[in-house]
């Protein structure tokens, strides 16, 4: 088998690392999708105000975000009116919860303690493929019924 050669190397690290990029793009949109699923559930509907303070962040980053989302198609409303899920945006917002679901129970089952574990997820269900999720989600789906549990 050939020996990869230097510019093969760095055109798979840049390709890894444009994955990366783009994840991270992505990962706001999705926290935000997931926030206003949950507020949506829990106190029928998601203000700009609510966001804020469910995210930790100012009105004015909040605005920011939430226009971003309205140009992306992924929420109506905003400013004085309540922010709806479009349905892609539910949609988005419903994978991103499976996702962080998936690696925070991946995480419980190697015993990450609960508070660290909910960190953790935050980040991970963002950077890792489906292949990975499937496979974290089998992994833990065979520890339930182990020796043990």
């Amino acid at each position: 088998m050939p020996e990869e050669s230097s510019h093969d190397r760095l055109a798979s690290a840049s390709a890894r690392f444009r994955g990366t990029r783009a994840a991270h793009r992505g990962e706001t949109a999705e926290d935000y999708l997931e926030a206003v699923l949950s507020l949506e559930e829990t106190a029928g509907c998601a203000r700009v105000g609510d966001l804020a303070r469910h995210m930790g962040v100012s009105h004015v980053t909040v605005s920011r975000i939430v226009a971003r989302l309205v140009r992306d198609g992924l929420v109506s409303g905003g400013s004085r009116k309540p922010i709806v899920l479009t349905p892609l945006g539910a949609k988005v917002a419903r994978r991103s919860r499976r996702r962080h679901e998936i690696v925070l129970a991946f995480l419980l089952a190697l015993r990450v303690p609960a508070e660290q574990a909910e960190i953790d997820a935050e980040g991970i269900e963002h950077h890792v493929s489906e292949a990975t999720i499937r496979a974290m989600k089998r992994w833990s789906a065979s520890r339930e019924g182990g020796p043990g549990h």
